[in-house]
C-alpha cells in the first residue's frame, strides 16, 4: 500500500466532513512536525509546501448597537462586566483584554496601553505582542476610567498583576471564560449569536461611522485601514436614508441660493419661479 500524499490526506478529511477549521488545524500540526524533522536531519525537506488548504468561511460580524452592548455589560458578573466593557467600548481583542496588567492603565491620563496579547496554542497559554505587533495607546471613556479606578483600588498585587484572572489567579482561557461569563450575559439580554469578537467589530463600526475609518483603524490596532473596512466596520442601519434626507436639504438650500442670485426664486405672489437645472 503506497503512502498517501498530503493533498490526498486533506481531500480525505474533506470527504469525511471535517470543517475547514479542523483541517487547517491538523495541517498546522503536521507542518510543525515536518519542520522539526527537517531540523533534526530526519528528512531533507518538508512535504508541506504548496498545499492548497480549504478556505475558512467568511461570516459577517453581528453588529450591535451601543445600547445592546451596554445591556450585555450590565448582565455580566463582576469583574467580567468591566472586561466586556473594554471589548465593546475600547475595541480590544479578547486576548489583549486577557493580557492587561495594572501597569497598562494610566488613570490620571485616562489612557490604556495595549502591548500584549494572551493566546492559546496546543493547549498552552502564550503571552505575545498584539496581532499587529504594534503597541497602541487608547483614550478611554471617563466612565470606563472611573470603573477601572474603583477596580484597581481593590485589586491585590503589584504593577505586573493581570487585571482579569480565574478565581485561583490563573490567566483566563477563552472557551472557559466565554461559557462561564460571556454567554450567560448575552442570553440574559435576549440576544443570540453574539461573540466577544462581535463587540470589537461593533466598536469599529461605531467609530468609523462617526469619526472615520482611519480613527477606527487606530482604535482597533490596524496598520492598514483596509483591514478595518474588510473585517470590522459595517454600514450602520438607516444611515443611507439619513444621507438621502441630508442630500435633499443640501439640494434645496442650493436651489434657494441659486434662485435668489438669478432672480428665479419665488414670484411676488409667492408662487415658485422657473425651475432650477442642477
Amino acid at each position: 500500500m503506497r503512502p498517501i500524499t498530503i493533498a490526498e490526506w486533506i481531500a480525505d478529511m474533506k470527504t469525511k466532513g471535517l470543517s475547514s477549521s479542523r483541517i487547517r488545524q491538523a495541517y498546522r500540526v503536521l507542518s510543525q512536525l515536518m519542520a522539526s524533522a527537517v531540523d533534526n536531519g530526519l528528512i531533507s525537506q518538508t512535504p508541506c509546501r504548496g498545499i492548497r488548504l480549504p478556505r475558512m468561511p467568511q461570516t459577517e460580524p453581528h453588529i450591535l448597537t451601543p445600547l445592546e452592548a451596554s445591556r450585555i455589560v450590565r448582565n455580566a458578573s463582576a469583574p467580567h462586566d468591566l472586561l466586556i466593557a473594554l471589548l465593546a467600548f475600547a475595541g480590544l481583542r479578547i486576548g489583549e483584554a486577557f493580557a492587561l496588567r495594572r501597569m497598562d492603565v494610566d488613570l490620571p491620563g485616562g489612557l490604556l496601553v495595549v502591548d500584549e496579547n494572551l493566546a492559546e496554542a496546543n493547549g498552552k497559554l502564550v503571552f505575545d505582542t498584539p496581532k499587529s505587533h504594534q503597541r497602541r495607546v487608547l483614550t478611554l471613556a471617563p466612565s470606563l476610567v472611573k470603573r477601572l479606578d474603583a477596580y484597581l483600588d481593590a485589586l491585590p498585587g503589584g504593577d505586573d498583576v493581570l487585571l482579569f484572572t480565574t478565581r485561583s489567579g490563573r490567566p483566563l482561557r477563552y472557551n472557559q471564560w466565554r461559557k462561564a461569563h460571556f454567554n450567560p450575559a448575552v442570553s440574559a439580554t435576549g440576544l443570540i449569536d453574539v461573540t466577544p469578537h462581535d463587540l470589537r467589530a461593533s466598536h469599529g463600526t461605531w467609530v468609523a461611522d462617526r469619526y472615520g475609518v482611519m480613527t477606527a483603524a487606530h482604535r482597533l490596532g490596524h496598520s492598514n485601514a483596509s483591514v478595518t473596512t474588510r473585517h470590522y466596520a459595517r454600514p450602520v442601519a438607516g444611515r443611507d436614508a439619513e444621507v438621502a434626507t441630508a442630500s435633499d436639504a443640501w439640494l434645496e438650500g442650493h436651489d434657494r441660493a441659486d434662485g435668489a442670485r438669478s432672480g428665479h426664486g419665488e414670484d411676488e405672489d409667492g408662487s415658485p419661479g422657473a425651475p432650477i437645472r442642477v
